[in-house]
């Protein structure tokens, strides 16, 4: 005969059968994506996509710093699929982490279910038993502001089995007397803006177990020329001119340096661009960072001011 489960026992079986059985589906076509397509889309050297392959490849574990604008979460994830070699989102996670995450949101806790309080998986958890599911599959998880967690708090004892000296082995959880790992084919990148001076420094303990490749604006990178040459538009290329000189005057300053410089994706649109969209990028966008970079500098704020928007002035 026929029995009920109730709406927690279904929910409970779904979340077995996802963690035992395919949770990715081999039998989909998936597009290709190689080095060439990342190269062509991230603006970036070709010798720096060879070092960051190579380090996140050997230290399992990597964290994307730079100023705001440079493409960190979308170099992030073309990277995962540029090392997969094709566009399988199944196989990527994307996070962001806050001040109010927790190990019980990230690995596992107990959370209010009804009138209880019930055991729960975290994300990191889950992912971790779909890569190991897949041993001949590689997997990335991205976690997008990492420095605005805890992160000691967050990671707890996965702080150790993170490392890629301890990928595999097995180590109790807090909450579950239960042997956790973390597999071998699953890959940690981290995504930092260097920029936010109100944002918490990675202290020791998790800096050693990650690679940090710094980020730079990639207006000189063949895949960004490429880029103005097909936009072709003369204001475009004046105020692509003007934030470089801007970026030099930025790192030049003692007071901000190479982590506060302005971004090229401020300037990246699939879109037609026109001279409302460029005043909008320079009065709403890269005009507050400055104030904000020079809030005792009123007069060099201002002298910018009218250098950017001068490039509109026939």
């Amino acid at each position: 005969s026929f029995f009920h489960l109730t709406e927690k026992e279904y929910m409970a079986l779904l979340d077995l059968i996802r963690e035992e059985n395919d949770s990715i589906h081999p039998e989909r076509s998936i597009e290709k994506y190689t080095k060439a397509d990342f190269l062509k889309e991230v603006f970036m050297a070709e010798k720096d996509f060879d070092t960051l392959r190579h380090l996140i490849r050997t230290k399992k574990n990597v964290i994307l710093q730079g100023a705001p604008g440079v493409g960190k979460t979308f170099c992030a994830r073309r990277l995962a699929q540029a090392m997969m070699g094709e566009r399988d989102e199944s196989r990527i996670c994307l996070i962001q982490f806050h001040q109010n995450y927790s190990y019980e949101d990230f690995v596992m806790g107990y959370k209010p279910v009804g009138g209880a309080f019930e055991l729960q998986k975290g994300i990191f958890y889950k992912f971790c038993m779909l890569a190991a599911n897949h041993p001949d599959k590689e997997f990335f998880f991205i976690i997008d502001e990492i420095n605005r967690g805890n992160l000691s708090k967050i990671f707890g004892e996965l702080l150790m089995l993170i490392e890629k000296d301890y990928r595999g082995e097995k180590l109790t959880l807090a909450y579950k007397d239960e042997k956790f790992s973390v597999p071998g084919n699953l890959y940690l990148i981290g995504m930092m803006n260097t920029a936010d001076r109100s944002l918490a420094l990675i202290d020791y303990a998790l800096r050693r177990r990650f690679s940090f490749f710094e980020m730079s604006p990639g207006f000189d990178s063949e895949g960004f020329k490429a880029y103005l040459e097909g936009k072709d538009n003369v204001r475009l290329n004046e105020l692509v001119a003007q934030i470089k000189e801007l970026n030099r005057q930025i790192v030049a300053d003692d007071s901000l340096g190479k982590g506060f410089e302005i971004g090229h994706s401020y300037l990246c649109t699939k879109g037609e661009v026109t001279d409302e969209w460029l005043k909008e990028i320079v009065n709403y966008d890269i005009l507050p960072m400055l104030r904000e970079y020079w809030f005792d500098n009123r007069t060099e704020v201002d002298r910018w001011s009218k250098k950017l928007n001068g490039i509109f002035h026939d």
